[in-house]
C-alpha cells in the first residue's frame, strides 16, 4: 500500500489541472474571486496569461467559459458549490448544458464540512440541481489520488462535466500503482454479502473504516465507491441488490436528489431492495467545526457501523 496522503481534493484538482496544462495548451481556467480557496491559485500561479479572475459573477463567468468552449478551448470555471451551481444555474443550464458545450465545472466547499461558513455556504443540493440537467456528467471523488485522476478524464471528456471538490484535508486510501479510475465506473473496495454500502466523496473513507471494523463483529459488508453519481453505474448496483438484498448509500449531500435518489432510481426498475440512506435529512446545516458537524449529522464512521449493525440485524 502507498504511503498515506492527507490531501483536501479541491488541492488535488488544483495540482492535477497544472499538471495536464503542460501539454493541453487548450485548458484556461476562471474563478470567482476564489482562487486561493479552490486552488485554482496553483494553476494560477504557473499559467498566469491563462488564467482569468471573473469577479463575484459567477453567472457572468459560466457564460465567457460557454465563449471559450465554443470557441474550442477547455474551459475550467471553478467557485464554491454554493455558487458555482446555485447562483450560475440558469446560465449552466441555458448556455453550457442546452447546448452542450465543453465546460468542466467545479464546485468547492460543499457539503455539511465546509463548517464555520454555515448553511448559507454550505451546498447540500449541488449534486441534485447538476443530475437533472441533460448531458452533465456528475463527478465526486473521495481522495488525492481519485480526484487527481478524476480531473483528468473530467478534462478529457468531451461535453459539460460537474466536479465537486472537497475543503477538508482528508486521509488517501487508494494505491496510485493499482488504482484505475474509469468515468461511469464505480470500484467495490471491500466484499461482502450481508449488506452493501455505497457512499461517495469523503464519505467513502468513513464507510470504509466502519466496514473494516465490522468484520470482527462477523458482520461483511460489500462497500462501493460511486466517484460518478452521473452517469451511475448501474451494473454495479444491481448486482449488489442482487447479491446483498439490501443497500445503505452514505453522501455529504440532502438525501434527495443525491446519490441516494440515483441508486434508488436504479433499484427501483430494476432490482427492488430496501435502501437505507445516511445523508442530511432533508435540512440545512449550520456553522460549527466541520468534523463535529460531520458526527452531527451521522456521516463518520461511528454512525454509519451503528446503521450498517441495524440493517444487518447485529
Amino acid at each position: 500500500m502507498a504511503e498515506t496522503v492527507c490531501k483536501a481534493t479541491r488541492e488535488s484538482f488544483g495540482m492535477a489541472l497544472c499538471e495536464m496544462a503542460e501539454t493541453n495548451k487548450d485548458i484556461v481556467v476562471l474563478d470567482a474571486d476564489l482562487a486561493a480557496a479552490t486552488k485554482t491559485s496553483i494553476f494560477q500561479k504557473a499559467y498566469p496569461e491563462r488564467f482569468r479572475n471573473c469577479g463575484i459573477a459567477e453567472g457572468n463567468m459560466i457564460g465567457v467559459a460557454a465563449g471559450l468552449a465554443a470557441a474550442g478551448k477547455i474551459p475550467v470555471a471553478a467557485s464554491f458549490a454554493m455558487f458555482a451551481t446555485g447562483r450560475a444555474y440558469e446560465q449552466i443550464r441555458n448556455s453550457v448544458a442546452y447546448p452542450n458545450l465543453n465546460v468542466k465545472i467545479a464546485g468547492s466547499h460543499a457539503g455539511i464540512s465546509t463548517g464555520e461558513d454555515g448553511a448559507t455556504h454550505q451546498c447540500l443540493e449541488d449534486v441534485a440541481l447538476m443530475r437533472t440537467l441533460p448531458g452533465m456528467m456528475v463527478l465526486n471523488p473521495a481522495d488525492h489520488f481519485e480526484m487527481m485522476e478524476a480531473t483528468k478524464a473530467a478534462v478529457n471528456h468531451v461535453g459539460p462535466v460537474y466536479i465537486r471538490l472537497g475543503r477538508l484535508a482528508i486521509d488517501s486510501f487508494n494505491d496510485p500503482a493499482t488504482y484505475k479510475f474509469e468515468l461511469g465506473k464505480g470500484i467495490t473496495l471491500h466484499e461482502g454479502s450481508d449488506v452493501a454500502v455505497i457512499a461517495s466523496g469523503l464519505c467513502v473513507n468513513e464507510a470504509r473504516k466502519a466496514v473494516l471494523a465490522l468484520e470482527s463483529e462477523g458482520i461483511n459488508a460489500r462497500l462501493i465507491n460511486i466517484h460518478t453519481i452521473k452517469p451511475i453505474d448501474r451494473e454495479i448496483v444491481v448486482k449488489a441488490a442482487k447479491e446483498c438484498g439490501q443497500i445503505i448509500t452514505v453522501e455529504e449531500h440532502n438525501i434527495i436528489g443525491g446519490l441516494a435518489d440515483a441508486v434508488c432510481e436504479v433499484t427501483s426498475s430494476e432490482f427492488p431492495v430496501k435502501v437505507t440512506r445516511i445523508g442530511v435529512n432533508d435540512c440545512f446545516g449550520y456553522s460549527g467545526p466541520a468534523w463535529e458537524l460531520l458526527e452531527k449529522f451521522g456521516l463518520t464512521e461511528t454512525n454509519i457501523g451503528k446503521v450498517i449493525r441495524q440493517v444487518v440485524g447485529k
